[in-house]
């Protein structure tokens, strides 16, 4: 092969090199979904859609457990709880995928029934097919080895961990101890125990159980935010409406999104930064490509 040849295949070469580089490089890179607008469950759609749909984290005859925050005595309005348009639209689009059931609960801090009414969840879901609004049965708590830097075991729910797909729904708010909560903290709601003794380690105790008890799908509900005395809020004056819903299946890079969202940079949220050392997903927001839908 001529010099002059041999040197136009070996550029080619190298642009192919490049292209894949970029390609395969781009085929890992975390995305996060910001869908906007008035019309929650059709942003809640877009959201889903934009991430490719629903049908690729559900399949016929799942059971998929959906976890929204529904832990406090709220109204929807009050934003501690997760928006119940955005839960039902998630519900929605998994039995649209084929899902088989689906089981929606969380663990409440304040009264279960006055928080499942107050919150809207009870008539969101109200009539819906092969849906399960339950409350938590405490005696499917099971211990659970974590093997993590603080909790060696820790009862989890066994529903969520034996889902076949588990959506993780929270809402984006202020928290009095973390600064932000969203989806890394929204699994609290599967342990059981004393949450409380968590607090002292509470951003390395969450990268133990989210080590575990991994999140499909992360749709982040910032149609209206607790911008201040979160977790429980209640002052109509601390919400801001933001009209966005947020998916990802990278849950530390949704959640510092999130963060953004209330006004932190993610390296400010312990929790958020202690998920992303633990390799559980990616907290630079400038390695994350964000779409917009």
């Amino acid at each position: 092969m001529k010099r002059r040849s041999f040197l136009k295949v070996l550029g080619l070469s190298a642009l192919f090199h490049r292209w894949w580089l970029r390609e395969a490089t781009a085929a890992v890179e975390p995305v996060v979904v910001v869908a906007e607008g008035r019309d929650y469950a059709q942003v809640t759609r877009n959201a889903i859609a934009a991430l490719g749909g629903m049908k690729r984290f559900v399949k016929s005859g799942d059971v998929v457990v959906v976890k929204p925050n529904m832990g406090w005595d709220r109204n929807s309005d009050q934003a501690a709880n997760t928006n119940p348009i955005v839960v039902r639209a998630v519900v929605e689009e998994a039995l649209k995928a084929g899902a088989k059931k689906v089981k929606v609960f969380d663990r409440t801090c304040n009264d279960e029934r006055r928080c499942y009414v107050n919150c809207g969840m009870v008539e969101a879901l109200k009539g819906m097919k092969n849906v399960e609004l339950k409350y938590i049965e405490k005696e499917r708590f099971k211990k659970v080895a974590l093997k993590g830097k603080v909790l060696s075991d820790w009862e989890l729910y066994d529903e969520a961990l034996s889902a076949d797909v588990f959506i993780n729904v929270p809402v984006a708010k202020h928290h009095g101890l973390t600064k932000v909560t969203a989806g890394l903290k929204n699994v609290m709601g599967m342990m059981g125990g004393n949450r409380g003794a968590l607090h002292k380690n509470i951003d390395e105790a969450l990268a133990d159980v989210n080590s575990v008890l991994k999140s499909h799908l992360v749709v982040v509900d910032a149609t209206r935010v607790l911008t201040a005395h979160g977790p429980q809020g209640g002052n109509l004056s601390d919400v801001k409406v933001l009209n966005k819903v947020l998916a990802s299946t990278d849950i530390v890079a949704v959640d510092a999104y999130a963060a953004t969202l209330l006004g932190h940079k993610p390296e400010e949220i312990s929790v958020t930064v202690a998920a992303y050392k633990r390799g559980l997903g990616e907290m630079n927001l400038k390695k994350v490509r964000v779409v917009r839908a």
